[in-house]
C-alpha cells in the first residue's frame, strides 16, 4: 500500500507530507484547491509527463517521493523479475524535475521512466477524471477482458507474440529468398571467391595483434638497440659500470659484516640489489636477441600484416571477425548450392509456425469466451448495485481479418440500460455518468483478481447525485474492505464513507498562493461535510445531516 507522499515545490505545492492509512482515503476541497494537482503529482512520480511550468515559481526544481509499502510475497517477487528489492519491505519511487530533464529513482538508484512505468503499475491503479472515455475505443475492451482473466490470458499472449514475430521473420526471410533466387547463381560465385581469399591467408586467432607488436619493435629496432646497448654500458661493461662499482662495493661490506648486526643487514640488502642487476641483464640480453632480424624477415612481416588489414577491411575489424564472417559465409554456401530446397524447407518452416499460430491464438480465443460468459453476469450484477434497475451487459467476440500478437478476437461491449431494449455498443447508448459507473465495476472486479494494493479513483462521481451516488459510495466502501483506496470526491456520500478524509485548502499570504493538506478528525470530517452539502452558507441543519449521513456511511461499512 502507499505509505507515504512528498511533495516538495510543484505548482501550488511548496512542501507537502501526507501519512495514507488502509482503506479507504478521501480527498475533498473547494475547487481549484489543488486536488487535481496532488493527483498530477502521483501520477508525475508514476513515470507521467510533465512540463517545467510545473515547477513551483521560484523553485529550481520540484520533486515527488511516493513510499509503499510491500509485503505480499508474490508481488515481491514480480518486482524482483523487474530487478527491484524492498528495503525493509518498502519500496521508494522518486521523481525530481528541474528545466526540460527529469531524474527517476527507485529506492535511491536512477532508472530509465519505462522501468518506473513497469514497477508502478505492479504497485498502484489510477483511474482518472476522463478514464471512462476509453471504453469508447473498442480497442481496449480485450484489454478489460484479458485483465479480467489475469495470468492465464498473459501466458497465452507472451506465447502468441513469440509466434508471431517468428512468423513474421521466417515470411520476410521467405520473401527475401524468392526475390534473389536469379542472382543466386551470381552470388554463389562471389562467396566461393571470398571463402578462398580468407581461407588461403590461413590467419590464426590474435595473428593481428602478434603481428603488430612485432612490426612496431622491428620498425623502431634501431632506437631500441641503441637505447639497450648504451643501457648496457652503463651498468655491465667498462670499470666504473654500475655493475662493477656494486661488486667491489659487496666486497667491501663482506668483509666487516660479521662485525656488526646492522652492517650485516646492510650487506644483505646489496647482495640482493647485486642479484636484481643480474636478472636485469638477462632480461636486457634476452630482449637485444629479440631484435635481431634480417631485412627479408622485416619485409615478410610487413607483407602479412597488409594482408591481414586487408582482409579486415573486407570483412571485419579484428581477425576474429574474419574468421566469424567466414563461418556465415560457408553456411551461405552451403544454402545456394541447394537455393530450391531452401526455400522449400523455409516454406514449411512458415506453414508450421503459421498452423501453431493460430492453434495458440484459438486457445486464447476459447479462454476469452469461457471468461466473457464469466465477466458478463458480474458487470450486470455491479452495474444493478449503482441503481441500473434494469440492464443488459455482453461482450461481443468476433474473429479479426487477421491474427495479430493479441490473437484472432476483437471484442466490443454492448449494453442495454432500459427495458425492451437490445444490447448496443457503448458509445450509442452510454452517457458520461453511466460510462464512470460501468469504469467502477470494471475496476472493482479486476481489483479483485490482481495483486494490486492501491486503487486510485479521480472525482470517479462524474455525471451522478441523489440515489445513484449513494450506490457508488457503497461500491467504493466494498473495494476499501480489500484494497487501500485512494478517491477525490465532490460528493457527500462517498466522502461520508471515509476511514481517513483528508482537506485539501488554498490559502493566500502576501503574495504567495499554497496548496495545504490536512487530516481531519471525527468533528472535522463532519463539519467538511456540512460544507459539501450546505455551500456558503452552513446551519445547524445542514451539519445535523451531516453527522446522519456519517454514521449511516458507518452502519453500512458495519455490514459489508
Amino acid at each position: 500500500m502507499l505509505q507515504n507522499l512528498y511533495v516538495k515545490n510543484l505548482a501550488l505545492i511548496e512542501e507537502l507530507d501526507m501519512e495514507f492509512t488502509e482503506g479507504l482515503n478521501i480527498l475533498t476541497g473547494e475547487t481549484g484547491a489543488g486536488k487535481s494537482i496532488l493527483m498530477g503529482s502521483i501520477g508525475l512520480a508514476l513515470g507521467g509527463k510533465y512540463a517545467a511550468d510545473m515547477i513551483r515559481e521560484g523553485a529550481e526544481s520540484g520533486l515527488v517521493e511516493l513510499t509503499f509499502l510491500v509485503q505480499d510475497p508474490q508481488q515481491q517477487k514480480k518486482l524482483q523479475d523487474l530487478g527491484v528489492e524492498t528495503e525493509e519491505d518498502q519500496v521508494i519511487l522518486s521523481r525530481k524535475i528541474s528545466g526540460k530533464r527529469s531524474v527517476s529513482r527507485i529506492n535511491g538508484e536512477t532508472v530509465q521512466k519505462s522501468r518506473l512505468s513497469d514497477v508502478a503499475s505492479l504497485l498502484i491503479d489510477i483511474h482518472g477524471q476522463h478514464e471512462h472515455q476509453s471504453l469508447l475505443q473498442k480497442k481496449n475492451h480485450l484489454e478489460i477482458l484479458d485483465s479480467f482473466i489475469g495470468e492465464k490470458a498473459f501466458e497465452k499472449k507472451r506465447e502468441i507474440r513469440h509466434c508471431h514475430q517468428e512468423y513474421h521473420r521466417l515470411r520476410r526471410k521467405l520473401e527475401q529468398g524468392s526475390a534473389r533466387s536469379a542472382n543466386s547463381g551470381r552470388e554463389l560465385d562471389l562467396l566461393l571467391y571470398e571463402v578462398k581469399e580468407i581461407e588461403e591467408a590461413r590467419i590464426t586467432p590474435k595473428e593481428d595483434m602478434e603481428l603488430e607488436k612485432t612490426y612496431h619493435k622491428m620498425l623502431h629496432g634501431k632506437r631500441i638497440r641503441d637505447a639497450l646497448w648504451e643501457t648496457v654500458r652503463y651498468t655491465r661493461e667498462g670499470g666504473e659500470s654500475a655493475g662493477d662499482v656494486l661488486s667491489r662495493g659487496v666486497r667491501s661490506l663482506a668483509a666487516v659484516a660479521d662485525l656488526d648486526g646492522e652492517v650485516d643487514s646492510l650487506y644483505q640488502q646489496l647482495v640482493q640489489i647485486e642479484g636484481l642487476l643480474e636478472d636485469f641483464h638477462r632480461d636486457l640480453d634476452h630482449c637485444s636477441h629479440s631484435l635481431e632480424f634480417s631485412p627479408e624477415e622485416f619485409e615478410e612481416t610487413e607483407e602479412r600484416l597488409n594482408l591481414l588489414n586487408h582482409l579486415k577491411a573486407k570483412y571485419g575489424a579484428s581477425v576474429e571477425e574474419i574468421l566469424e564472417a567466414c563461418q556465415k559465409k560457408k553456411e551461405k554456401i552451403a544454402i545456394l548450392k541447394d537455393f530450391d530446397g531452401y526455400l522449400k524447407r523455409l516454406e514449411d518452416k512458415v506453414k508450421e509456425i503459421g498452423r501453431i499460430l493460430r492453434e495458440k491464438a484459438g486457445e486464447l480465443s476459447e479462454l476469452r469466451r469461457e471468461y466473457a460468459a464469466r465477466l458478463e453476469p458480474m458487470i450486470e450484477e455491479g452495474l444493478r448495485d449503482l441503481n441500473f434497475e434494469s440492464v443488459v451487459f455482453q461482450i461481443s467476440l468476433a474473429e479479426a481479418n487477421a491474427c495479430t500478437a493479441d490473437g484472432i478476437d476483437e471484442a466490443e461491449f454492448l449494453v442495454s440500460l432500459n427495458p425492451g431494449q437490445s444490447p448496443k455498443p457503448l458509445i450509442r447508448v452510454a452517457s458520461g455518468g453511466e460510462l464512470s459507473r460501468l469504469m467502477l465495476v470494471i475496476k472493482t472486479i479486476t481489483a479483485r483478481k490482481g495483486q494490486t494494493d492501491t486503487l486510485i479513483f479521480d472525482e470517479i462521481d462524474v455525471g451522478i447525485s441523489g440515489r445513484t451516488a449513494q450506490k457508488v459510495s457503497e461500491k467504493m466502501a466494498v473495494i476499501g474492505k480489500h484494497h487501500q483506496v485512494l478517491c477525490v470526491t465532490h460528493l457527500a456520500q462517498i466522502a461520508a464513507m471515509a476511514d481517513t478524509h483528508f482537506r485539501i485548502t488554498k490559502t493566500t499570504k502576501e503574495d504567495s498562493v499554497k496548496t495545504q493538506i490536512s487530516r481531519l478528525n471525527e468533528k472535522e470530517q463532519v463539519e467538511e461535510l456540512a460544507r459539501i452539502l450546505g455551500g456558503a452558507k452552513i446551519t445547524e441543519a445542514v451539519r445535523k445531516n451531516a453527522s446522519e449521513m456519517k454514521e449511516l456511511a458507518f452502519q453500512i461499512k458495519s455490514d459489508i
